[in-house]
């Protein structure tokens, strides 16, 4: 595993940033795995500036999501779809066609699961992005997820819920289900780019990169992946 210690989160966004412009340019099509929450907005961010400045073209590009909330439509204002034309797509030249993610408001969720494996199977990841929770979650594989699982619907942790609520106007808002790629369909990924920012991610960081392979820390199964990159600021890096 490579590991990056930025000075804090902006060096941190901008390192991400240049990993993926670099993946873009190097493949004009390529397939980018993507992720949600507050970790990765810097780097949104710079990614739109350089499309602004240096016009990197997105055109060919896909773009597959790693989680959705159950319940939640594409066009509510708290789903990962929505977070991600506002944060992300809305700022670049991607096809939202080319863009993919969990359908929160299916009504079979096991028919859901099996179409996304689908999907997955038929868009092989350049790039996967994930950021990791303060208890060794990636995606929303909590801790006991088989690292043989596939796309499926997990109840969230209260943690993950608490971590989650500085998105939503109150915690009682945040769903309590969700639709997430699997352990198993995260590894599949050409490369891997693990961000971790802040002292509460500290303890999640060490297990990741020094602590046992074990479903209990769902994260310590990149220890197992030939091309894992960690990008992590000083306090995320703290107990390394």
């Amino acid at each position: 595993m490579r590991i990056i210690i930025t000075k804090d989160y902006d060096e941190l966004s901008k390192k991400a940033a240049e990993i993926i412009i670099g993946v873009v340019k190097n493949k004009p099509n390529a397939v980018l795995g993507l992720a949600t929450g507050t970790t990765p907005l810097g780097l949104y961010g710079e990614l739109k500036v350089d499309r602004d400045k240096n016009g990197t073209d997105y055109s060919k590009v896909r773009a597959v999501n790693l989680d959705e909330y159950a319940g939640l439509g594409a066009d509510n204002k708290n789903s990962y779809a929505y977070f991600m034309r506002e944060n992300l797509f809305n700022g670049l030249n991607i096809d939202l066609k080319n863009t993919y993610i969990e359908n929160g408001a299916a009504a079979d969720g096991a028919a859901e699961c099996k179409r996304y494996d689908a999907l997955l199977e038929s868009l092989p990841r350049d790039i996967q992005l994930l950021g990791i929770g303060s208890n060794g979650h990636i995606a929303f594989n909590e801790p006991g997820t088989p690292f043989g699982a596939t796309t499926h619907t997990v109840e969230l942790a209260a943690s993950t819920v608490k971590d989650n609520s500085r998105l939503f106007d109150s915690i009682d808002d945040v769903p309590r289900k969700a639709y997430t790629m699997g352990l198993k369909s995260i590894m599949r990924s050409r490369s891997i780019l693990v961000l971790a920012t802040g002292a509460n991610k500290a303890e999640a960081v060490k297990n990741l990169v020094n602590g046992e392979i074990t479903e209990n820390v769902p994260a310590s199964v990149l220890q197992l992946h030939p091309d894992c990159t960690l990008i992590c600021d000083s306090a995320a890096a703290a107990l390394l």
